[in-house]
């Protein structure tokens, strides 16, 4: 967890720290090394920025319990946990938040079984937190469009004539639908005023797109010592993300040249496209688009009713759609 993140907002911290040793104990599993594997990422310093959202969302309801809040918090972490290990299979990636990932240390197979199981865990969770159907049926419906934006990267890799309409549909799956459930699922189950509740998800998905795209910016330009992942992991792995999709119609012979190689890019050749995107304004224009998200986010989050939440909201947006890691 972020404490110098979430010490800035007073009114959700206790229960996020709370919220650490919660998820340390709902999520039990026999194989002792995958057990401490996946302990071990829960604790190597997340943000919790799904929980957060969540119980910020619940501040404008006061309907649900605290363990039934504590419960459905643990279901959006957990959940965002077990997509982040699928993802690191997908990837081949050897860390995951300075931790060295299942996949490396004990195989593809085993990292899939580990996904697989918190996503049991996440469920479990989801049934504590509620018994309306209608609300069981949102994560169902949310995960459903989590997996589908995963597939729906894996068909684009190492497609040069991706659109920017089909990189922005793939990472509102991938990325946003998680952000919308967090936001949706704190208002819904505090019993938040329909003001709030009827525009969650859309903020929720505004700022996840937003979020992502500068993901995908820091990954062209960002300081590795601060984002703690190498630059242009995207890049090796075939996944070709905005700064690179706006850039490449500029160039298109020159980008053809090096990305026809796929996999076998040479360090060199992977260096030279990331000066491309910055030549030809790859960078730029995608701070732009995240640019206009993230004052759609904060002019959706104007609307919601006056308080130390709307405030609160207000402020984490905008830290966190301008950062730098």
């Amino acid at each position: 967890m972020d404490r110098q993140l979430w010490r800035q907002f007073p009114q959700v911290e206790p229960q996020l720290v709370a919220l650490q040793d919660y998820l340390l104990a709902a999520v039990q599993l026999d194989n002792q090394p995958i057990h401490s594997k996946i302990l071990a990422l829960l604790n190597a310093g997340g943000k919790l920025l799904r929980p957060g959202y969540f119980y910020l969302f619940a501040e404008f309801g006061d309907n649900a319990s605290p363990a039934q809040l504590q419960a459905g918090a643990a279901a959006l972490e957990i959940l965002h946990v077990g997509t982040l290990i699928h993802d690191d299979v997908i990837d081949e990636s050897p860390t995951r938040r300075g931790v060295r990932t299942i996949q490396m240390k004990y195989g593809q197979r085993n990292a899939i079984y580990a996904g697989d199981f918190m996503f049991t865990a996440y469920f479990n969770q989801v049934l504590k937190s509620t018994d309306d159907r209608t609300l069981v049926q949102t994560h169902i419906d949310a995960m459903h469009r989590i997996l589908q934006g995963e597939l729906s990267q894996m068909a684009l890799n190492y497609q040069e004539q991706v659109s920017v309409d089909a990189y922005l549909k793939e990472i509102a799956g991938k990325t946003a639908e998680l952000f919308a459930l967090s936001c949706y699922q704190g208002a819904k189950l505090a019993g938040a005023p329909a003001i709030v509740s009827d525009i969650a998800r859309e903020i929720g998905l505004t700022i996840g797109s937003a979020y992502q795209i500068l993901d995908d910016i820091l990954d062209y330009a960002g300081d590795p010592k601060k984002t703690r992942k190498p630059v242009l992991e995207d890049l090796r792995s075939g996944v070709y993300s905005l700064p690179l999709i706006l850039a490449i119609p500029q160039a298109p012979r020159d980008f053809h040249h090096l990305l026809k190689k796929k996999q076998n890019m040479s360090t060199a050749d992977i260096d030279r496209v990331q000066a491309l995107v910055t030549q030809h304004n790859g960078v730029d224009a995608a701070r732009q688009l995240a640019t206009e998200l993230t004052d759609k986010a904060l002019a959706l989050i104007d609307r919601l009713p006056a308080g130390q939440a709307k405030t609160d909201l207000t402020q984490l947006t905008g830290m966190l759609l301008r950062r730098d890691h």
